[in-house]
């Protein structure tokens, strides 16, 4: 009967809560974390890992906004304060992150310069056009790699979230 007891105590002691809201000026960005969608700002969503995180905040007129974020985590949750943390307080914690993020405004070209660069666009991309080398060169026996004019050739497609009105962040690339 004792151990029926421990088991059921257990079980219902505490436990804690990770939320993260995330605001922008001005309102209205799509925020995406380490490529998943999660909505409008101002939004909350609940993690689990903490770790360094890439926030994502698109809004027409406002140039895109990327940063490498890292949520540290609070004393409570270090090695191995968080086994007590998470398992033996019998109430429950909860970390509530705010990330506040200043959109600027987007930049127009000018029509002459968009038209410019347009041009050496196509020019560049005739067949039999020189294709220009590599700023520096290559060790022997290097493979030069395929890039496109913008950059590496983005993914194909973005992975979709665990179902409507749940998300669950992926552990982070480097976890503290």
């Amino acid at each position: 009967m004792a151990l029926i007891a421990l088991l059921v105590s257990s079980a219902a002691s505490g436990c804690v809560q990770r939320r993260l809201t995330i605001r922008s000026n001005p309102p209205g960005a799509l925020v995406y974390i380490d490529n998943y969608e999660i909505g409008t700002t101002p939004v909350s969503t609940d993690y689990l890992y903490y770790g360094t995180r890439k926030f994502r905040l698109i809004k027409d007129g406002y140039e895109t906004l990327t940063v490498e974020q890292r949520i540290a985590p609070p004393w409570y949750q270090v090695f191995p304060l968080d086994f007590v943390s998470e398992n033996l307080v019998p109430a429950e914690i909860r970390d509530e992150r705010t990330l506040d993020f200043q959109l600027m405004p987007q930049r127009m070209v000018p029509t002459r310069e968009l038209r410019e660069r347009a041009e050496s666009l196509r020019q560049a991309s005739r067949p039999g056009a020189p294709v220009p080398l590599p700023a520096a060169p290559l060790p022997p026996g290097a493979m030069p790699s395929l890039i496109s004019p913008g950059g590496v050739f983005p993914p194909l497609s973005a992975p979709e979230p665990a179902g409507p009105g749940t998300f669950t962040l992926p552990p982070p690339r480097n976890r503290y």
